[in-house]
């Protein structure tokens, strides 16, 4: 297991939200925790300077095209970038030094998994480059994948029938578990032990970190084989999580 940095975009800058309250068609709905006057390229140079492979560059909605691009191009092959990615534009974020992109709505028609289109990604971009999004929240006792800013629910629940099928078409999963997203409240613990126990390929937890002892809760409830991202809890964030103290962590569990 292993911590994995993040850069979350809006308007052009590094922010970041509470889950699920991104809706593009009410203006002034998301809420943010933190947003940083700092350039976005400048964490991904600290996320370089400190060798911190396999995080993500992640776009909430329009404007964040110039800001994506710089914090790529400043950490070549060290991240990942997701945010509106299909086919035609893939390459550009690839091209800008993105190891991998990431994929959710596109791959999604009438609230399924179009596996037509999942096809057509993988033809252009490579199983091998490709990052699957299944962000979700709980219904009525299960994990739906959630798409449109974690907006709409779709049928597909994240069970060990959908990990396996999905992971012949990607390279990794990246899970935020959106009903606790941003509230620095605590970890979804029973999310975080499905994708261990199920998950065949690689995959990133997200969501509810209070506290630098979450990285050792991950670590046992994951079984070393769920790596995790922290983004409103660390204090370069304006949270209370030391980063310092994440990379101490880092250096004796890698």
């Amino acid at each position: 297991m292993k911590f994995r940095p993040c850069i979350d975009l809006h308007h052009g800058k590094v922010v970041q939200i509470v889950g699920g309250s991104l809706n593009e068609q009410q203006e002034g709905s998301v809420r943010t925790n933190f947003t940083s006057d700092k350039q976005p390229a400048d964490f991904a140079r600290l996320y370089r300077t400190h060798g911190l492979r396999g995080g993500h560059v992640i776009a909430l909605g329009k404007g964040n095209e110039e800001a994506a691009l710089s914090s790529l191009r400043s950490w070549p092959g060290g991240m990942q970038y997701g945010g509106g990615v299909n086919p035609d534009n893939a390459s550009t974020y690839l091209d800008a030094g993105a190891s991998h992109v990431i994929v959710t709505s596109y791959v999604f028609s009438g609230g399924r998994i179009d596996y037509e289109k999942l096809a057509l990604l993988v033809k252009k971009v490579g199983r091998k480059r490709l990052v699957l999004d299944l962000s979700c929240r709980k219904r009525a006792g299960h994990f739906h994948i959630v798409t449109d800013r974690w907006q709409t629910y779709t049928e597909e629940r994240v069970d060990a029938a959908l990990l396996q099928k999905l992971s012949q078409s990607c390279a990794e999963f990246l899970v935020h578990g959106v009903d606790v997203e941003g509230l620095r409240q605590g970890i979804q613990e029973d999310l975080i032990m499905l994708l261990a126990e199920h998950s065949p390929c690689p995959v990133t937890y997200a969501g509810g970190v209070h506290r630098l002892s979450d990285l050792d809760r991950v670590k046992k409830l994951g079984m070393g084989r769920v790596d995790l991202t922290i983004g409103s809890a660390l204090d370069i964030f304006g949270g209370t999580v030391p980063f310092a103290a994440v990379l101490q962590w880092q250096g004796k569990n890698s």
